[in-house]
């Protein structure tokens, strides 16, 4: 057999994001020459013109190679460069996320199937127009519903996406359960179905809030768009909606699959069909807690802040995300034991002249403090906010390197901040944040 001789030292060596290493050597025909994992891969001659980033992991660019099975089904569900590219919490966050999208899927066929029924498919009797009317003021309800909690709660989804998210799939799941009980009481039905449906176009509004929310905290080299199109691709929806019109992902094809199987079974058993229902809810909050807590967002919100600087203070060490992120309330997130305002206007901070020097009094920082009225003093909250500053020049420095050094991206929060701003004429530079 005819040996190829080859250079001892290789030309190159390339790897596709975080795939195995390959080295090229030149062959003595003049051909290049690959060697990963113990086996040799054939180029062709003349010049090095191969693309190191096809979407198979790299393995393509050698004419004749063969690409494993695996390789390529993980690229169509996986952001390209995975796992480098997106967070170390991406992998466990969609698994969860996938078991949730699938019992919603099964969940949300028996709702739909309760709605058709109470609006009369199958009965002779029923009125065309009627079912028309109530799908109408249905949708009407729906619209008015999402535009208000927009409006109402916009702003504040950023704060606490994790929080939102498990709020949003919880009310999914009792919208869900009013349309299963709707046609059980005729009488209350298009009421029923028009609070079901107001609660599915908040679920909507909060559920596409936070999931944009967590996709910008996932995507690490600006590949939004990608790690949102395949989380899609993976069976989760851009919003918790209904589960009957999202049937073009993996996930929600499979629930589709079974839907068709299970509805036979349990439509003409309401019994059944109520406990496949809550056993089906039951996995589907479990999966949406798991999901929630696996995420290890780096950046502070209200609950993580209250979390890191009370251990700061109480053993002078600063947590890391991944302990802070798991000690974070998820359920009672919504009201912190400590409230705090940010970006407020001037006369919820002091209401006369000689408070604003004394607020002022003694540093010279681009914003005021101020302790809440309501909880002390005139002269004691004075004596709080001096200390206050006192404390903040003392150890800050040190608070703010053991959140850099811990793992914190200090460079962004995700703390609420309301709009008001002032500029001191006198005093350009002082600033009310």
């Amino acid at each position: 057999m005819a040996h190829v001789a080859r250079s001892e030292a290789p030309l190159c060596s390339e790897q596709f994001g975080s795939g195995t290493a390959r080295g090229c050597r030149a062959a003595a025909d003049g051909s290049l020459q690959w060697e990963a994992w113990g086996r040799r891969w054939w180029g062709f001659s003349g010049a090095f013109t191969t693309k190191p980033g096809g979407r198979d992991g790299g393995e393509s660019v050698a004419p004749g190679t063969a690409v494993p099975p695996l390789s390529r089904l993980l690229a169509v569900f996986l952001p390209q460069g995975f796992p480098d590219s997106v967070s170390p919490d991406y992998l466990p966050y969609q698994l969860w996320d996938s078991v949730q999208a699938f019992a919603s899927s099964l969940s949300g066929s028996l709702a739909t199937h309760a709605v058709l029924l109470g609006i009369g498919v199958g009965n002779a009797k029923a009125s065309v127009s009627a079912a028309t009317a109530t799908w109408l003021v249905k949708d009407s309800t729906g619209m008015l519903g999402r535009i208000i909690f927009a409006w109402w709660m916009g702003s504040k989804m950023d704060c606490n996406a994790k929080q939102w998210r498990l709020f949003a799939d919880i009310l999914n799941d009792v919208a869900m359960f009013l349309e299963i009980m709707a046609p059980i009481f005729p009488i209350c039905f298009t009421m029923t179905i028009c609070i079901s449906n107001l609660a599915k176009c908040i679920v909507g509004v909060a559920g596409g809030a936070t999931r944009a929310a967590l996709t910008m905290h996932q995507a690490r080299r600006n590949n939004m768009a990608d790690v949102s199109a395949k989380d899609g691709s993976q069976g989760s929806p851009p919003a918790p909606i209904p589960s009957a019109i999202f049937q073009e992902t993996l996930v929600s094809l499979a629930g589709l699959l079974v839907s068709l199987l299970m509805l036979p079974l349990v439509s003409d058993c309401p019994s059944l069909s109520l406990g496949c229902f809550f056993l089906l809810t039951a996995l589907h909050i479990y999966a949406n807690y798991r999901a929630v807590r696996a995420l290890v967002i780096e950046t502070l919100n209200e609950g993580r802040l209250w979390l890191v600087l009370k251990h700061f203070l109480q053993r002078g060490e600063v947590l890391g995300p991944a302990s802070a992120n798991q000690m974070e309330p998820l359920w009672t997130g919504f009201w912190p034991s400590l409230s705090l305002s940010l970006g407020v206007p001037l006369h919820r901070v002091t209401s006369s002249v000689f408070e604003l020097q004394k607020l002022v009094e003694g540093h010279q920082e681009p914003y005021l403090l101020r302790w809440d009225r309501s909880q002390s003093p005139e002269k004691e909250s004075c004596v709080i906010v001096r200390e206050t500053h006192q404390v903040l020049d003392k150890l800050f420095p040190k608070f703010l390197k053991g959140l850099q050094d811990a793992g914190w991206r200090t460079e962004n929060h995700q703390l609420e901040v309301d709009e008001w701003r002032a500029t001191w004429l006198l005093c350009p530079e002082k600033k009310l944040l």
